[in-house]
């Protein structure tokens, strides 16, 4: 191993090591409170939340690339042969497609949770959705005659810019961490961040003062090992960790670490009450990591009056979705979990009386290509997400559905499409809803004017009711 240059550790690097303990991740307005003349963002953002108000948003990452073209599926006939044609092998037969009233469209068959919340009203589809720093053609892409994504089919790459919004550089801040900044300070209990994640940390909830705690999917709280506990060692250690947390340090670094352990231990012993104290929810979840996890987001958000907070932002992930091989019977599986858990969660939402307070939405780093590579697809560019709560005008298909002939003008290639959507556009209805001015939008998607007039009065695509 080389040399440690302990004191030349840049203060973000610091920070994000700190934050990555056992304790969980927490938020660090309240304790970088004098360093934000360093590098927070200057931001004017004039949201003011009323008394009484709560929103929050769920994001479901479905990480590895969702082949979203057999999840949405055109029924009528001339398309549906054309979707045929292109798939071959990995197509669903048209009678097996779960039709959505209203539209000329079904849903893989294992997503029958997901039809009756569209057929319902409660979920709308948005198609055809990618990463784009502006509007591109089939020949400005052959031609190199436009900006491009960084890493346009890199899972790392493209992972990084669906969670950052900005697919013109390699950023590690993130868009709900950039909300969590402007609007964080609307939640009275600063000890618990705004950001809560059920997978860890990610670069989606990181902001410039906001850290994402980390949750445990069934147990809540992630506190420091052994604290607290009876037996003669942990006592100890107990002690210990208290004389730590009690000094005043004079050094920057040290007094950040310890603060950061402080407020994530207040965080927890919170968040630990909270849960204990709930009444039960009745609704009865899957037994499987995305349920679970969902579960304890209806529990957080059921713990929203007890922990004094109007505002948050929850992650959950769900992998497994880069299908090279087996794409049909993985498909199967999967989506019937996917499904599912969000109807499961929908009913949750519902018991809480929370549904008009939620909006749930997915992401994946790409679509996929049309074409099969024999038992699979690769890596494409647009694809199909899906948005579900009481504010989503729901039973749509919004965006453009595209025209998935090989060689039509959206193909560029090998069964990829040039998205038709820009996720900017995505994510900021998301971000006006939550309570986001549209003065703010370009602060956080900085490409946005290329897609969308912030002045207009009019929303991005209009799938909110805001």
């Amino acid at each position: 191993m080389g040399k440690k240059h302990h004191h030349h550790i840049s203060r973000r690097k610091f920070i994000g090591q700190a934050s990555c303990a056992t304790i969980g991740y927490t938020s660090l307005l309240s304790t970088l409170v004098n360093l934000k003349s360093m590098n927070a963002m200057a931001i004017d953002n004039s949201f003011v939340v009323s008394s009484g108000d709560y929103k929050a948003m769920v994001c479901i990452m479905l990480e590895g690339g969702n082949d979203s073209f057999n999840m949405l599926v055109p029924t009528n006939n001339t398309a549906y042969n054309t979707y045929a044609e292109v798939r071959s092998n990995l197509a669903i037969p048209q009678s097996d497609l779960l039709q959505l009233n209203g539209t000329e469209y079904g849903l893989h068959p294992s997503l029958g949770g997901m039809q009756s919340l569209f057929n319902n009203g409660e979920l709308s589809f948005i198609s055809n959705v990618g990463t784009l720093i502006e509007p591109v053609t089939k020949d400005d892409v052959w031609n190199n005659d436009s900006k491009l994504p960084l890493g346009l089919f890199s899972h790392s790459d493209q992972t990084r810019q669906w969670q950052t919004g900005l697919p013109h550089e390699r950023s590690s801040i993130g868009w709900g961490g950039r909300i969590a900044d402007l609007l964080g300070d609307q939640n009275t209990n600063q000890n618990v961040s705004m950001n809560l994640s059920l997978d860890g940390g990610n670069v989606f909830q990181t902001g410039t003062t906001t850290v994402p705690y980390t949750l445990d999917r069934n147990n809540g709280a992630i506190g420091i090992n052994g604290y607290n506990n009876d037996w003669l060692f942990n006592e100890l250690k107990s002690k210990g960790i208290d004389n730590m947390l009690d000094q005043h340090y004079q050094d920057l670094f040290k007094k950040s670490y310890v603060d950061v352990i402080k407020i994530a231990k207040q965080a927890g012993e919170e968040i630990t009450t909270a849960l204990e104290n709930l009444p039960e929810i009745n609704t009865v979840f899957s037994d499987n990591d995305l349920s679970t996890s969902l579960n304890m987001v209806a529990k957080m958000m059921a713990a929203r009056e007890t922990l004094d907070v109007k505002r948050q932002i929850f992650f959950v992930s769900y992998g497994g979705w880069d299908h090279h091989d087996e794409v049909i019977n993985a498909q199967y599986e999967m989506y019937g979990v996917l499904g599912n858990a969000i109807l499961e969660f929908n009913t949750a939402l519902q018991e809480l009386n929370l549904n008009d307070c939620v909006t749930t939405f997915s992401l994946s780093e790409f679509g996929r290509t049309l074409t099969s590579n024999g038992n699979g697809s690769d890596h494409g560019w647009g694809g199909n997400v899906f948005v579900m709560g009481g504010p989503v005008n729901g039973g749509r298909i919004f965006g453009n559905y595209p025209n998935i002939a090989l060689a039509s003008d959206l193909e560029i290639g090998g069964g990829v499409y040039i998205p038709t959507t820009s996720c900017d556009e995505y994510f900021a209805e998301l971000a006006l809803w939550l309570g986001v001015s549209p003065s703010s939008l370009v602060d956080i998607f900085p490409n946005i004017g290329n897609f969308y007039n912030t002045g207009s009065g009019e929303l991005p695509l209009g799938f909110l009711n805001i």
